[in-house]
């Protein structure tokens, strides 16, 4: 008999908000808590729906700080949880971060970007939550701070959102924005099986389980009974001072920072001859994707380098670069945030790091990029200058 072919996959049109939350349900996620908030409330609304027909859980609950606590309580029973939200939200759950962090619970977080301070433009778009999705939570933390620039992207980084959550115990951030949210593209959804999905690594056996000595986890009511604390603690979970204090921070920093090359992911475009590099991120990288393109047409020789991964920060791929390149580009949606982290990442080099922003609510466009290589290059007298920073 001849051999079936097998059928192709029709795309669906879907916006950002969308494979957002069929990436996670691809992952496995069985647990939702949230508040509605724009421009997030999508994730929320849809998870409602769909949760239900797996046997998975959703809460409305009754504000941002309660949202992030019962993801912690669900992850801590065992479920892969998430919750989404916006700036003025997230605000409100560094503290839950926190805890997250010092307890090594997994879990993600996705934050789509509107314009701020404060209550800002809840329909304009930006990239201005970059250092508080670092930094934001007080005291030294792991955190792994992922980015997307694709609707089918979106789905791609939801998906790793949970695997390294569960690989490496730590809350993974997803940023989104308002634009990449609400647009809609053609996307082939993968078949279950396709990806590959990261659980939780189990102990041996419950019997002697310290639950903050290595990456294995035991979820509550598996048979071990420990202490989970938001104080610094030890092995056991119960409060330690001084030279255990030390150590443990610096064992949960360390889980992620000497994993750097695997947890830091990054698309490259055109390096082998480039002489100027543009360094972007998330729905930012798109435009720049086209400049680079009508740049070469030129005869510039401009490269591109799309972080995928903003935290850790991948130091490693800045000292690779060859001394054919003079000059970097960062273009964002803020007044200068990932920009600082380029900056430290190529000190003592001889590269020049320029920094291109925009906070007006709308996007950075190719021709304001075009513009600003033309300028660092001295091709071309620009429009508009380049912002230093």
């Amino acid at each position: 008999m001849p051999e079936r072919k097998a059928k192709a996959k029709k795309p669906r049109l879907i916006q950002g908000n969308e494979a957002c939350t069929y990436g996670a349900l691809y992952a496995g996620c069985s647990f939702y808590a949230g508040y509605p908030i724009t421009p997030s409330s999508e994730i929320m609304e849809l998870m409602s729906r769909e949760l239900p027909k797996t046997e998975g859980v959703f809460i409305q609950m009754e504000d941002e700080i309660a949202s992030i606590s019962a993801v912690i309580g669900a992850a801590w029973a065992g479920k892969k949880a998430m919750t989404a939200t916006s700036g003025p939200g997230f605000s409100l759950m560094q503290e839950g971060i926190g805890y997250a962090a010092i307890t090594e619970t997994p879990c993600v977080i996705v934050n789509s970007q509107r314009w701020g301070p404060s209550t800002g433009q809840p329909t304009k778009t930006a990239q201005g939550d970059v250092m508080q999705a670092i930094w934001g939570t007080h005291g030294d933390h792991p955190v792994i701070v992922l980015t997307a620039s694709h609707v089918r992207d979106v789905f791609e980084m939801t998906v790793t959102a949970f695997n390294f959550s569960e690989q490496y115990r730590v809350p993974v951030i997803l940023l989104l924005d308002e634009v990449l949210s609400h647009m809609r593209e053609n996307v082939c959804l993968p078949e279950p099986g396709e990806r590959n999905l990261i659980e939780r690594q189990r102990p041996a056996r419950a019997d002697g389980f310290k639950p903050f000595k290595d990456l294995t986890f035991l979820p509550f009511g598996a048979g071990a009974r420990f202490n989970v604390t938001g104080m610094a603690h030890d092995e056991d979970g119960f409060p330690a001072q001084a030279a255990e204090a030390d150590r443990q921070l610096r064992r949960i920093m360390n889980k992620i920072h000497q994993n750097v090359e695997k947890v830091a992911l990054y698309e490259e475009l055109h390096l082998d001859d480039a002489r100027v590099l543009i360094v972007t991120y998330g729905i930012t990288s798109r435009a720049a994707e086209n400049a680079v393109e009508e740049l070469r047409a030129e005869g510039v020789p401009v490269g591109l380098v799309n972080l995928k991964t903003l935290w850790p920060f991948p130091d490693f791929l800045f000292e690779r670069l060859g001394q054919n390149v003079s000059h970097l580009l960062v273009p964002e949606l803020n007044l200068g945030q990932l920009v600082r982290e380029v900056k430290r990442a190529v000190q003592g080099r001889w590269l020049t790091v320029e920094h291109l922003g925009r906070v007006d609510g709308s996007l950075i466009t190719p021709q304001q990029i075009v513009e600003a290589i033309h300028q660092l290059t001295g091709t071309k007298i620009p429009k508009e200058g380049v912002q230093q920073c």
